[in-house]
């Protein structure tokens, strides 16, 4: 369950937790018309910072972009934002949700017109998968449901409508006794999990699935194929077949929520020796250094947040 905090942001203002309501006639409730985004500020030796800030923003403005939710608010306003919201709450650490949404004004599909909505809110989130999960790994399946296809839904857009896709595929896996499933694409070949990118290792090389296999551009996914290269690691974005996840070596997901947590079995098939690889666990280290500040932030991917309140405008 959330655990609220004080205040709110919506376009512009902070406003209490319990009065950021919507009307259940908006848009966005009939139609899913919402784009979003999934933000980890981490607790660091010189405070709270926010990790990869500016390149979430980014995508939270294109996947507004592509479905055409024009906003004011400039990637530079809403990075400062986050920071006031993060200080305003108090937060050491926490789990940021910007959303923007087509609000109250009609219901009819063509959504012209219908006023847009920005909101941010803040946490506590603990690990997604399990407290356990990071050095112990999960039990996944193959989901019966196949992602979204091309030219159907737009997959590099982080749209809420897009994550009913991702609820049928969690909720079978759950139903099933697996913490998570994957989903092929209409192709059949290896996608991404519910809300997770993928990574499978074989022979010392690390393979993920490319843009162009449904999947959504994850931030997290590309710090590790950054984080992997500058550790020598050979990555290749490339199909990845069914059978693969059967024989890999090491198999992980990534993401915001999930950061980097390695799979153990896959259709109770299991993965290498069952536990986390030494790859995976490499890679854990160089992540959770950075973003736990420390090691040096070589990358430029922490945004402090600042210890006395910042204007913020359009």
């Amino acid at each position: 369950m959330l655990k609220p905090t004080e205040k709110i942001w919506h376009n512009g203002k902070f406003i209490a937790w319990d009065d950021a309501q919507i009307h259940v006639l908006a848009h966005v409730t009939s139609y899913g018309s919402s784009v979003f985004e999934g933000i980890r500020c981490y607790e660091t030796r010189s405070g709270p910072a926010i990790f990869r800030a500016r390149e979430h923003v980014r995508r939270l403005l294109d996947s507004a972009k592509i479905y055409r939710m024009d906003t004011d608010w400039t990637a530079d306003a809403l990075t400062l934002a986050m920071q006031e919201l993060v200080r305003i709450n108090q937060m050491r650490s926490c789990y940021i949700r910007p959303i923007v949404l087509r609000g109250y004004g009609d219901v009819g599909v063509l959504p012209l017109g219908v006023p847009v909505d920005v909101y941010m809110a803040c946490w506590e989130w603990g690990k997604y998968l399990g407290e356990q999960a990071l050095s112990q790994g999960v039990d996944v399946c193959v989901s019966s449901w196949t992602r979204i296809a091309p030219n159907t839904l737009p997959a590099l857009a982080k749209a809420g409508a897009n994550y009913m896709n991702s609820q049928l595929i969690r909720m079978e896996a759950h139903i099933n006794g697996y913490a998570e499933g994957i989903a092929l694409d209409d192709a059949g070949y290896v996608s991404e999990g519910s809300g997770e990118n993928i990574f499978v290792i074989r022979d010392g090389i690390l393979h993920t699935p490319p843009l162009g296999a449904s999947v959504l551009p994850g931030v997290t996914r590309g710090t590790v194929i950054q984080l992997a290269q500058s550790l020598g690691l050979p990555v290749t974005e490339s199909l990845v077949p069914r059978e693969m996840l059967y024989i890999a070596d090491e198999v992980f997901f990534t993401g915001t929520a999930a950061e980097i947590t390695p799979i153990r079995s896959v259709d109770r098939i299991t993965v290498g020796n069952g536990a986390r690889g030494p790859i995976t666990e490499k890679l854990q280290k160089a992540f959770f250094g950075v973003v736990n500040g420390e090691a040096e932030d070589r990358f430029g991917w922490l945004t402090p947040v600042a210890e006395r309140e910042q204007p913020v405008a359009v």
